[in-house]
This record gives C-alpha cells, structure tokens and sequence, in this order.
C-alpha cells in the first residue's frame, strides 16, 4: 500500500483457524502498510476482519505466518507498550463503569502524562469531533450506542498512536457524524504521525475514507 513512504506494518502468509482446528479464520494473509496510510477493509460479516484487527493488536497470535510493526515481529513487543503505539477501537463500546470524563482521561493517566497535558488532549478532541460540556459526567446508562461509540473513538484518538485499528467506528453514528469523523481521520494522516486501518461495512464512507481497500472473504484476501 502507499508510495515511497516507509513500511509501518507487514503481513506475510498469516493463517489462523478455530480453537479446533476444524475451521480456517484467516488464511495466506499477506500485505504491507506504510506509515501515513489510510487501509480500509471491507467484506461479509464473518470474513474476518475483526479477528485480523485482533491479530494485529495482539489480542490473538497467527498460527502460520508473520506480522512485523516497525521492522520487528510483534511478538518482540512488550504487549502494554505494544498497545500504546498500536490502538484497537472496537465495534462494541464499553465506558467500563466510568463517567465519559474519567474514560477519556484513564489510559492517558496510565501513560504518566500529567494532569495539564490530560486535560489538553480531552478539549482538543472533544473539539474535533463535537463532544459536548453535559456529556463529560455521563454514565454509560445516560449515553445511546452512538455517543459511546463516539466516545470511545475519542479515547482511541487521545492516545494519538502510531497505528489506530477501528472496527466500524461508524456503524452506530447518524451520516453528519460520520463524515464528521472521516474528515478528522484524513486529517491525521496526512502528516503521517498516524496510520489508520478501518474496517467498515459502509462502502460510501470507505470511498471518502481512502482509495486503499482489502476486501477479505471467508478468511482470504480477493482480488
């Protein structure tokens, strides 16, 4: 994928089957991400898309194959370092009992950063992407699917990561919001310091997203 940039992430010949064995999740998955990219990945639900984000992240290992990030096999990486620079936002958004505040500020107060820098980071993408005052001491209870869906793509952005995964960020947000949200992504990317992989089931957002798409069915790469 990309031009001259420099390889961010490489695949080669990933498989994955079933905890028996008895079915093939992923298959000869090979292909190259350069930093700045912008990958999505499209395809019928129970393709595998969400168990390749997975892999990615380190959630799962590949039984067959390689997955290399910055040069060096994941494996090499100190799994809550690794997730530092490689930032998985799921489909299904969890505030894990916090308020929409505390959720924002939580894995940034993980990495040490100081309480000035937190509160930073919260207004600049609060302001990106429109989240209001009155949501800040919400609950997941007083929050509809698409607000914490919204608010958990925050948190993925705050962390200002090398690589964000996003497992259909959109899926929940009404069109203004989502395009809202494209924009924000093209944004970040153009001056490399992030690198996005999306998967996204909405062509007509994936065609605003990027012109890099790898369509994936029944755990292999098409044409």
């Amino acid at each position: 994928m990309g031009g001259s940039k420099e390889p961010l992430l490489q695949l080669s010949d990933v498989g994955l089957s079933d905890s028996l064995g008895r079915h093939q999740l992923l298959e000869n998955i090979s292909f190259t991400v350069n930093t700045g990219d912008r990958l999505a990945i499209v395809g019928p639900s129970g393709s595998g898309k969400t168990t390749l984000l997975r892999l990615i992240n380190r959630l799962q290992d590949p039984q067959t194959g390689s997955i290399l990030f910055q040069s060096q096999p994941l494996k090499q990486f100190r799994v809550i370092h690794l997730r530092q620079q490689i930032v998985l936002v799921p489909q299904e958004p969890k505030l894990l009992g916090m308020t929409v505040q505390e959720t924002l500020a939580y894995p940034l107060k993980l990495q040490k950063l100081s309480p000035k820098e937190i509160n930073q980071r919260v207004e600049y993408w609060r302001s990106q992407l429109s989240i209001p005052d009155d949501w800040l001491e919400r609950n997941e209870l007083q929050l509809s699917l698409g607000q914490r869906q919204l608010i958990t793509i925050v948190r993925g952005l705050m962390m200002e990561p090398t690589l964000l995964l996003l497992d259909e960020p959109t899926s929940a947000l009404d069109r203004d919001k989502a395009l809202q949200l494209i924009k924000v992504l093209r944004t970040i990317t153009e001056d490399a310091k992030t690198t996005i992989i999306m998967v996204n089931h909405q062509l007509e957002l994936v065609e605003q997203f990027t012109k890099q798409v790898l369509k994936l069915n029944q755990g292999r790469l098409q044409q």
